[in-house]
């Protein structure tokens, strides 16, 4: 097997179930030591049970595997230094962190209660940035790290009904475009995985046939590439039923009007143009539209 990960250590949030628990079986059948995290609550968020997450450290000690589960809470960044505390103790080093953990609180916006957009937003969101900010110093010092974030498409594209988490989605899109360029000269690499999985998450959203295709293993087989020595860094991969992709955001080349049509009514009547696709690009920081912008003026100025 070209990818391996003997000496690696690996944390996977909501590894009790879906696929979670099969990122964590894929890491450790290729060698990585492994901490299985789940709270153990339902789908919602309710609750809490380290049953799941035991067994999978079970199955990982049965192929001859290390493993030790940690019930943190993510939302919780103390109970998160806990369990990357721990992991150090163990087995002196962090190496790859997938953030999976999330729940759903499905409802159209007028009918969503606020706390259950906040609860979303604290387990997809700032789970996320408790269990990077625990981890971040640990990988800097041993100039080493790849994480994974875990989007989705319902954040990209939009899902009636979900609010909350396409929202949180997105917005672990914007966390990792910054991570890339701080952790860069550390060799820190940071990518997004946009799966479509017959979890607990979907089993009661699609017909048995279908969800019969969509196995958690198919998506994990490429979150490992993300999680590689030679994983790419800022890529989104989207992942499902057999199928790979990468998705991207591109900004049109756009256009430059003078102060004196710099007005609504110039705008619209020149949509079109701005709006064309045909030379539009991957910006790789937000100071490339600035910097596009200004250079349009410049040369405005200067023609």
């Amino acid at each position: 097997m070209s990818i391996n990960f003997e000496g690696r250590v690996a944390i996977v949030t909501g590894a009790g179930n879906g696929l979670g628990r099969s990122h964590a079986l894929a890491l450790a059948d290729r060698g990585a030591k492994v901490v299985v995290n789940d709270l153990g609550g339902a789908r919602d968020g309710t609750g809490a049970s380290s049953d799941a997450a035991m067994e999978v450290v079970s199955m990982i000690e049965a192929a001859g595997g290390e493993a030790f589960a940690h019930g943190a809470n993510v939302a919780k960044f103390d109970e998160v230094q806990d369990m990357v505390s721990q992991a150090m103790a163990k087995w002196g080093r962090v190496d790859i962190l997938i953030n999976n953990a999330g729940i759903l609180r499905d409802k159209s916006f007028s009918k969503m209660d606020l706390a259950d957009f906040q609860l979303v937003m604290d387990v997809h969101l700032m789970g996320s940035v408790n269990c990077t900010k625990a981890v971040w110093e640990i990988m800097r010092e041993q100039n080493y790290g790849r994480i994974v974030m875990t989007t989705s498409a319902s954040g990209m594209y939009g899902n009636f009904g979900q609010t909350n988490y396409g929202a949180a989605k997105m917005a672990v899109l914007g966390f990792m475009n910054t991570l890339v360029l701080e952790g860069g000269k550390n060799n820190i690499h940071v990518n997004a995985l946009a799966p479509t999985a017959g979890t607990r998450m979907t089993e009661d959203l699609l017909p048995a046939a279908v969800l019969d295709l969509m196995t958690a293993e198919s998506v994990s087989a490429g979150a490992l590439v993300l999680c590689d020595e030679s994983a790419p860094t800022r890529t989104i991969l989207c992942a499902g039923a057999g199928g790979y992709a990468t998705a991207n955001m591109y900004e049109t080349d756009g256009i430059f009007l003078p102060k004196e049509n710099q007005n609504p009514d110039v705008i619209v009547s020149k949509w079109g143009e701005l709006s064309d696709t045909a030379d539009h690009k991957a910006l790789e920081s937000g100071g490339k539209q600035t910097e596009k912008f200004v250079m349009k003026a410049m040369a405005a100025l200067q023609g």
